[in-house]
């Protein structure tokens, strides 16, 4: 699967749930949230004063070295 900005915090947990580490690293604590579930990354980010780009970077290098 490819992530990216416009893919949705549900789709990105369904698809590997480590990504929540990240997400609350980053200062989201709402990723179990009903609301969250169907934002993209890129409006949460929006939402918590985020940049979108930078979380995006953390997740694709969680997500390069799981495949490893």
């Amino acid at each position: 699967m490819e992530i990216t900005k416009e893919t949705t915090m549900g789709q990105m947990l369904e698809y590997d749930m480590g990504i929540a580490y990240i997400l609350m690293q980053c200062g989201m604590h709402c990723v179990g949230c009903p609301s969250s579930i169907g934002e993209s990354l890129e409006e949460a980010c929006l939402v918590h004063g985020l940049n979108a780009d930078a979380v995006m970077a953390q997740i694709q290098e969680y997500l390069a070295t799981r495949e490893q």
